[in-house]
């Protein structure tokens, strides 16, 4: 299995949550380089304590922290193989050392083997329960990118603080299989916490979502109808029916939902740009744009509402208006692209 935007996304983490431990007491020889190596990484200047810890480590190889303190500025400048073997080197110092051993499990996440990432954090949640959110959460993440379900259900549950076998930790899960682009896996979570507890509010919403996704319009219809019985006041369901209603041709539902889904909320450009584009498909250009208009404001790289846009200037006859909309989807579209390729 792929988690690449989750390894992507906690890639961007500088550093965890310090833990409430208590940290290594430094020797008298070089506790001034040590003090002045983490007074610079708290300033910022990672690549100076590297540069001070790396000559102390070799000065004093058995002075208490320095590997430890070394694997933290190395994962803060994001050298991560080299922040993996220091934290090696401090967990073979002091095997109490939780904090490296967390840090080991987050680096080792970091450089793609969740595998090998699961004994350091599950060794931290087994001493430390709740001591840090970052290791609880990436804890399941390494259980789903090794097809350990069950447990990946409890990791989520002990993050959210829920019953571990009721319907909201089943619902939980099949949010985080969605993000890692599991959707039937996703779907059959939900479905889980349906069974479990049937009135569970977001359950059939993501079912739905599902079934959409898969092109079973006419089930996510059924599975977004239940959703609105349950949770009436949740705009984005109304949203959801009407992009349903729209690849089915059924347009005046679909501007229906939408007049309710803006009722409850504008904050969202989803509906705008639905509405824009269910006018389109009635040939009412005139008010799919004043729609549209509203979704550009709102999220001005959005390719889509400018394209959308583009047809409705052309439709009345704004041919100038319509290249520039046309021209900018473009635009976005390729940076897009290129941003995407330099990612994988």
């Amino acid at each position: 299995m792929s988690y690449r935007p989750l390894l992507f996304f906690l890639a961007m983490l500088v550093c965890p949550m310090v833990m409430h431990g208590q940290e290594p007491a430094p020797d008298a020889a070089g506790s001034s380089g040590q003090a002045t190596a983490r007074d610079e990484m708290q300033h910022g200047k990672t690549t100076e304590a590297i540069s001070v810890l790396e000559k102390l480590a070799a000065a004093h190889p058995d002075q208490a922290g320095v590997e430890h303190d070394l694997g933290m500025a190395y994962y803060r400048a994001g050298k991560l193989m080299p922040a993996k073997q220091a934290f090696e080197r401090a967990i073979a110092d002091d095997p109490r050392d939780l904090e490296s051993v967390q840090l080991e499990g987050l680096t080792l996440y970091r450089l793609g083997q969740p595998s090998a990432a699961i004994p350091y954090l599950e060794k931290v949640r087994t001493y430390m329960p709740s001591a840090n959110a970052d290791a609880s959460h990436v804890l399941g993440l390494c259980y789903l990118n090794s097809n350990k379900m069950d447990e990946a259900r409890v990791a989520f549950a002990n993050e959210f603080g829920l019953p571990a076998d009721g319907g909201a930790a089943y619902l939980v899960l099949a949010k985080m299989l969605t993000t890692a682009n599991l959707p039937d896996q996703a779907a059959q979570a939900a479905q889980k916490a349906l069974a479990l507890t049937p009135g569970l509010p977001l359950a059939h919403l993501l079912v739905g979502e599902v079934a959409l996704y898969k092109s079973d319009v006419s089930g996510a219809i059924a599975q977004f109808e239940a959703e609105r019985a349950i949770n009436p006041s949740y705009g984005p369901v109304y949203e959801r029916l009407a992009d349903a209603y729209i690849k089915t041709g059924k347009y005046d539902e679909a501007q229906e939902m939408l007049m309710q889904s803006l009722a409850l909320d504008t904050s969202r450009t989803g509906p705008f740009l639905l509405m824009g584009k269910d006018l389109l498909k009635k040939n009412d250009p005139a008010n799919a744009s004043i729609y549209l208009q509203h979704a550009e404001k709102m999220d001005p790289s959005n390719f889509i509402i400018h394209t959308l846009l583009g047809q409705a200037y052309r439709g009345l006859g704004d041919e100038a208006n319509a290249k520039a909309e046309f021209d900018a989807a473009s635009k976005i579209h390729a940076a897009g692209e290129l941003k995407l390729q330099s990612v994988q």
